[in-house]
């Protein structure tokens, strides 16, 4: 089972024991974590689609790490005019395992047998 979330202004698919690196969240190492904004939930054919959010849906988390990127250099160069300038930035970045997904469209045999 997966699910699409959103988180950072950045949508991420994953799916339970999926590590990901998302934007930096205010929360420890080793904190649980949730994400309400589920937009999309299901397995193989079965899949729900929210409106834009799937009512009910939640996605866990554990933060693993709290760290910073690697550098990235940003250079501006103006050529024949001694115009040259250089910085650079590390994106600040949480590492969170997913544990859980809950919300998740019911299966078929299980719709079936309660009917």
């Amino acid at each position: 089972m997966y699910a699409v979330f959103k988180t950072g202004g950045k949508q991420y698919r994953a799916g339970k024991g999926d590590r990901l690196k998302v934007e930096k969240l205010d929360a420890a190492e080793g904190d649980s974590v949730e994400f309400d904004e589920v937009l999309l939930v299901g397995e193989g054919d079965d899949v729900k689609v929210g409106t834009p959010l799937v009512s009910g849906s939640k996605v866990k988390g554990k933060v693993i790490v709290q760290a910073r990127d690697k550098k990235i250099d940003v250079i501006k160069f103006r050529r024949r005019q001694n115009y040259r300038r250089t910085h650079g930035h590390r994106q600040a970045f949480t590492l969170v395992e997913i544990t859980g997904i809950t919300g998740a469209p019911r299966k078929k045999a299980a719709a079936a047998a309660e009917e």
